[in-house]
């Protein structure tokens, strides 16, 4: 059974239970993100899924034109721009959509509101949540998870099954930041050019220098991009990835939830994923990074998100 299979079965027997129950139909708690958190298209259009969760889009430009990613065609215009090197910026969402976002959400009779994001460190997302967490009439608990792409998208997996068992705000908001806690990111990026004119090398400027020609190994440690190693070539590169989500693997007592992210490099990541598999013993998660992280890491990227354990597995 696929990771994928196991997550909506998994909801689908929470749903069950509370209807045995003879819970109300409607959860007390929502979940809102943003499209930093990479979750897979197919699980969140699930229906099961769909009327507990909302996604914030937050804006790409290309060349002066404002995409929403996950709205818009923003994937093939991004391609395109990083191929011919235009200029390529990202923002947060505004706290208006935010607002709107919460106030959807009241008005259709939810008690609370989880609301899950994209590090601070890496965006000012989770400033303008709270900034529109006030402008509704019930409360809003901003998480920052402290990271990025599917180790963000774990938490709010987590916030997710957390609600559908009829959990308080606090727990909801207490399992995605322990998900959170439990997940992290190795990735390779082919070139720092794109990083490097974002702003999100960080503390990997002093320790890179000016050699933008190596093939870097990446981190989040604290919320923001770091440095692990420096590589020389692509195929080592990609090698020493798969050897350091590895032996993170072996360190664990269980058997994680993994995902792959890429962009522009599909049959790359289908095959490394295929390589991780035999350390999980299930399929590997296969999923682009969102537009708006390629913005910044650029074309050719490749990533290993080791997450937590499988909801209710044991």
């Amino acid at each position: 059974m696929s990771w994928l299979e196991q997550l909506v079965q998994r909801s689908r027997r929470l749903l069950q239970a509370r209807a045995q129950r003879h819970l109300p139909p409607r959860p007390r708690v929502a979940v809102v993100t943003d499209s930093a958190a990479a979750l897979p298209a197919e699980w969140v259009a699930q229906p099961d899924i769909a009327d507990w969760l909302r996604i914030v889009p937050m804006p790409v430009m290309i060349s002066g034109q404002i995409y929403g990613d996950g709205m818009d065609d923003v994937r093939a215009a991004l391609l395109m721009g990083l191929a011919e090197g235009k200029e390529i910026k990202t923002s947060r969402p505004s706290p208006g959509l935010f607002q709107r976002t919460y106030a959807e959400l009241e008005g259709l009779g939810f008690d609370a509101i989880v609301s899950v994001h994209i590090s601070a460190e890496l965006s000012g997302t989770v400033e303008a949540a709270g900034l529109a967490a006030a402008g509704v009439g019930i409360p809003v608990e901003v998480v920052d998870t402290r990271t990025v792409a599917m180790c963000q998208g774990f938490a709010v997996i987590a916030a997710v099954l957390a609600a559908q068992t009829g959990a308080e705000a606090r727990e909801v908001a207490d399992r995605a930041r322990a998900a959170a806690r439990a997940s992290d990111v190795v990735f390779y990026v082919p070139s720092l050019e794109q990083l490097r004119r974002g702003g999100r090398v960080g503390a990997a400027a002093g320790f890179l220098g000016s050699l933008l020609a190596i093939k870097p190994l990446l981190g989040v440690r604290d919320g923001a991009i770091v440095p692990l190693e420096r590589i020389r070539t692509a195929a080592k590169a990609q090698t020493r990835l798969q050897q350091l989500a590895i032996r993170r693997i072996e360190q664990l007592e269980y058997s994680p939830q993994l995902a792959v992210h890429y962009f522009g490099n599909e049959a790359e990541a289908q095959e490394l994923a295929r390589q991780m598999s035999a350390h999980v013993g299930d399929p590997v998660l296969v999923t682009p990074v969102p537009s708006v992280l390629a913005a910044h890491t650029g074309l050719g990227v490749l990533a290993v998100v080791i997450g937590p354990e499988l909801p209710g597995a044991s």
